[in-house]
């Protein structure tokens, strides 16, 4: 049985006056050492989840579990865990190393035992030998390790991060993005971090809990949440996608106005109407006229080159499709084109489906 570190069950917050709650009926469990993104747009409810967590909001109802101790109702002092702000919230007229010990010290950890602490958080963060600098002497991505080593050289229980790589230009956000999963990686801490940043959530987490309005939509591994998302908006919000929508006529097959039939990976009942999902990396080009399932020939309306890949838009029938096809794929096309694309059946996603209406007798 998987060793659940982290259980949160039935989380509700509702602030006063609010017409909803900020946190509705949120659910999930996380196993030791795995890092869980919290992910969703401004508003969603994400960082409120990391509070109560943290100890930093009360929960309306529910409970949150670390380590089987229920810990909705302690003190954030007493948690244990280790926290990164979006701002880090170091002290300016602190050196690095006592920025580091501070939390050491407000636990009575006798001095020498500080200095042995904080001088492996310093090599484990990679800052080795700047102890003695000030705050304002640190680069951005310097500042970020600092916060971490704060956070990890108390040996938390777990770790919560809060939008860690906000305030970092884009050079910059991608190395610490690396650097941040190796770190909780070499320390096995188990951790939640809450980003808006799909890209960052994929590349780092082990698991993703996506929300919206205060609901958790889906929760899973990047794969399955970018391969197989459950629900519209999900497919939505990560990644680009195609949608196609069209009805069932046999098992994982349905009829796509203006395209024909298509097949797909789900199962939805005879006659449903259903909504299916393409990314659009999954697209390819053929041959005019080639056999097989799932083609769709149209003219070529617009193209952009990416370096790696070139998205192209095709009018195909009656929808139009977004592809990136690698730039070493050979001839490329061009803008008034006419070409084929073609998906596998399983590249093809469910994302929703609802019963159709009853046809009219009268009709």
């Amino acid at each position: 049985m998987t060793d659940s570190h982290v259980i949160v069950e039935h989380l509700v917050k509702t602030y006063p006056g609010a017409s909803a709650p900020s946190v509705d009926d949120v659910g999930f469990s996380l196993p030791r050492g795995e890092m869980l993104a919290l992910l969703g747009p401004s508003g969603c409810g994400k960082t409120t989840m990391l509070r109560m967590i943290a100890g930093l909001v009360a929960p309306s109802s529910g409970s949150i579990r670390l380590n089987g101790r229920e810990i909705s109702q302690i003190p954030v002092h007493k948690r244990n865990m280790g926290m990164v702000f979006q701002a880090y919230a170091l002290f300016p007229h602190l050196s690095v190393a006592e920025n580091i010990a501070f939390g050491l010290e407000m636990r009575g950890v006798a001095k020498a035992e500080r200095v042995e602490k904080v001088k492996r958080a310093l090599d484990l963060v990679k800052l080795t030998g700047l102890g003695d600098r000030r705050i304002t002497q640190l680069s951005g991505g310097q500042q970020q390790r600092c916060a971490i080593a704060r956070s990890l050289v108390i040996e938390p229980e777990l770790l919560l991060l809060d939008e860690p790589l906000s305030n970092l230009d884009a050079k910059l956000r991608d190395e610490m993005r690396d650097e941040i999963r190796e770190i909780q990686n070499r320390t096995g801490v188990t951790a939640i971090f809450v980003t808006h940043d799909q890209d960052e959530a994929l590349s780092m987490a082990d698991r993703l809990a996506v929300m919206s309005a205060g609901k958790l939509e889906q929760i899973g591994s990047p794969r399955e949440i970018f391969d197989r998302p459950q629900t519209d908006f999900v497919a939505s919000f990560i990644g680009a996608g195609n949608f196609l929508t069209g009805q069932t006529t046999g098992r994982g097959e349905a009829q796509v106005e203006g395209v024909g039939a298509v097949r797909f990976v789900g199962e939805a009942a005879h006659g449903s109407r259903v909504r299916l999902l393409v990314r659009p990396h999954r697209l390819a080009l053929v041959e005019a006229g080639s056999g097989g399932v799932n083609r769709f020939a149209g003219r070529v309306e617009n193209v952009v080159y990416r370096g790696q890949l070139m998205s192209i838009t095709v009018a195909a029938q009656g929808v139009r499709l977004q592809a990136d096809i690698p730039t070493h794929a050979g001839a490329l096309p061009e803008r008034g084109q006419q070409v084929t694309l073609s998906v596998a059946p399983e590249d093809v996603t469910l994302v929703g489906a609802e019963a159709s209406p009853p046809m009219d007798p009268a009709i």
